[in-house]
């Protein structure tokens, strides 16, 4: 079998395309993995696996967590203002916060605001809990605090709670209401925040989230409600706490033209308050910042037709310009972009479990007579004697004929047996009219059609659930691909099904530059293991993925590579217990275990068991506890 080049891996799978310098080919035909782009070191990560799986008996799937990368991808993104800033002769700041919706685990908005210091990098939340666990946090003194989204008096008690423990933080406004409390609130206990009005543009985003701006976006204020917000400050003495405007036209913008729009739109607001005589210090231009899943750079759905300094630079520049017309002060600009940030930093590694037979998996010999089905015959012979030249037309034959065979067997003109051969027959046609179009310089699109019935599924061992649910729920792309014999042809395709009980636990769409894959090539398997990995998952899936079937969080490592160029795992974390997920489903393992007793002992008594078997029962199911909910 012979080699193929790295060339023809990054066509295959594209991972120079969509891996932003993070991922590469090694000459084992291994993944490996950068802290950062143009960094000489590396970890190979089939090497890490095997080291996980077989020295510290981790099992799949396990969640791969890179710091170094996701401090590197805050540091482009800070960089890209400071460039953008520099270049503009832009006089104010940027200050980054990010968003806690986006992945809210403590270790990684700890790892963020480390690194973060140098920027006064800060948190963004949206609920009671997010605030909770942000006010908890180590934030650089000059850092914001910017609270979001809808609040009820007791969020508004806790922002101001945040307030007086010296946190810069920005209650935003997201309707009236809201204000009015803060005005109550503020009055009963003297405690002055920031303030923030979120403002309902008329532009939108590109992509799948567009409809999270425009007029009629679930949040923000309309012109008029901005107006009456300042009405009402004035009215109770409070126009100086009022140094916010926010907006956000939806998260992945893929169209920089976009961004461009609700720029000029947002500065123009921005200004008019500004002429208001109000001290409006910052413009929140919310988040967007896209990622780059399929690699095409492209204004389609799973892609951006930008750069991080290109989208830097066109808000600074946009924003200076609009001031400069208006003659108004620059504001500091504050940015929400989490997922670009925290995409790349996480990828899920799972293995193929087993292959699931379908109708062109189960071909075995048939011998055709005489004495059978005449349909069965005529498929016969179309199998005996398709051709390269005549596989178009034999295989619509091939077609009717199947047809017809059912027909037929609904009918009752038609035995099982007769079936199960025609079945095989046509699959068999349709096998080598696929090899015969494959080798063909046309493009037809049947034929593409036939290659996904004719892939193969695979079982592995993970939930699409809880991984990776935005590919359920809102076909969102993510790249996959093998983490090793990528120095080899992949000859096979295949399509990935997750252990649930749901149909929908199926990863069917795969990234292309041109268009969607339906099937994803990979290497022929055999049995051995066989490691797939699911990558940019760092940004949402992990705090939007459910517990479907009672599978649980998957186990993790965190990996960094030291100046040695070895990679060292800092942190294991081990997933989800069947305990911790029945606990999840309110049951109590204490009562699950005296039923299943008394059940046991039940059978002692009608002579079905004995003691000794029912003792070893019990002793088996509460061993179980601590099994991990994934296959072992």
């Amino acid at each position: 079998m012979k080699n193929v080049t790295l060339d023809e891996v990054i066509q295959t799978y594209g991972v120079e395309n969509w891996g932003a310098g993070y991922f590469e080919v090694n000459r084992k035909g291994h993944l490996i993995a950068h802290p950062a782009e143009g960094d000489p070191r590396f970890v190979d990560i089939k090497e890490l696996i095997d080291d996980l799986v077989e020295q510290r008996k981790v099992q799949l799937p396990i969640l791969l967590r890179f710091p170094q990368i996701l401090a590197n991808q805050l540091n482009k993104l800070h960089r890209a203002f400071r460039e953008s800033t520099r270049e503009f002769s832009y006089t104010a700041n940027h200050y980054g916060v990010f968003p806690m919706k986006v992945n809210p685990r403590r270790e990684v908005l700890e790892e963020l605001l480390r690194e973060g210091t140098k920027y006064n990098f800060g948190v963004e939340c949206g609920s009671k809990a997010e605030l909770y666990a942000a006010l908890s946090l180590d934030q650089p003194v000059e850092s914001l605090l910017v609270c979001n989204g809808f609040k009820d008096e007791a969020f508004i008690k806790l922002a101001l709670l945040g307030t007086r423990i010296g946190k810069r933080v920005v209650i935003v406004i997201e309707k009236l209401n809201e204000l009015k409390t803060v005005i109550r609130l503020v009055q009963e206990t003297g405690v002055r925040p920031i303030i923030g009005l979120r403002a309902k543009l008329y532009s939108k985003g590109s992509g799948k989230w567009a409809s999270s701006g425009g007029e009629s976006a679930k949040f923000g204020l309309t012109t008029s409600e901005i107006l009456e917000c300042v009405r009402l400050l004035t009215e109770f003495q409070m126009l100086d706490s009022l140094k916010l405007l926010h907006f956000h036209i939806g998260s992945q913008i893929t169209d920089i033209k976009r961004v461009k729009n609700a720029m000029k739109e947002a500065a123009r607001v921005y200004c008019k308050i500004r002429q208001m005589h109000i001290n409006i210090e910052y413009l929140d231009i919310g988040g967007g910042l896209g990622v780059d899943y399929d690699g095409s750079k492209t204004t389609f759905e799973a892609s951006v037709n930008y750069t991080v300094q290109e989208f830097a630079n066109d808000v600074v520049y946009t924003i200076k310009s609009v001031c400069e017309d208006e003659n108004v002060p620059e504001p500091n600009l504050v940015t929400e972009s989490g997922r670009a940030v925290s995409a790349y930093h996480a990828m899920l590694v799972t293995s193929i479990q087993d292959e699931i037979e379908t109708f062109a998996d189960d071909q075995p010999e048939v011998t055709v007579t005489e004495d059978d089905a005449e349909v069965v015959v005529e498929l016969k012979a179309l199998c005996d004697d398709i051709n390269s030249k005549n596989y178009r037309e034999y295989y619509h034959d091939a077609l009717d004929h199947k047809d017809e065979l059912h027909t037929q067997f609904n009918l009752g003109l038609v035995s099982l047996e007769d079936r199960a051969k025609g079945e095989v027959l046509f699959w068999e046609v349709c096998a080598r009219t696929y090899r015969f179009a494959s080798t063909s310089r046309l493009e037809e699109e049947e034929f593409e059609e036939l290659k996904k019935i004719l892939a193969s599924k695979y079982l592995c061992n993970f939930s699409v659930f809880r991984s990776v649910p935005d590919h359920w729920a809102i076909n969102q792309l993510f790249p996959v691909m093998p983490i090793h014999r990528l120095n080899e042809p992949p000859t096979d395709y295949a399509t990935f099904v997750d252990l649930t009980c749901d149909s929908d636990g199926i990863i069917d769409k795969f990234v292309d530059l041109k268009d969607v894959k339906e099937v994803l090539e990979i290497h022929p398997f055999g049995g051995e293991p066989y490691f797939i990995a699911i990558f940019l998952v760092g940004a949402y899936q992990e705090v939007m993925g459910s517990f479907h079937n009672l599978f649980g969080l998957p186990n993790e490592a965190h990996v960094v590579i030291g100046d040695d160029g070895r990679y060292h795992i800092k942190k294991i974390v081990h997933g989800s217990k069947i305990n911790d997920m029945v606990t999840y489903a309110r049951y109590d393992k204490n009562v699950a275990w005296e039923n299943f007793r008394r059940l046991a002992g039940s059978k002692v008594s009608a002579g079905l068991i004995s003691e000794e078997d029912a003792n070893s029962l019990i002793e088996q199911y509460e061993s179980n506890i601590n099994r991990y909910t994934y296959l072992e």
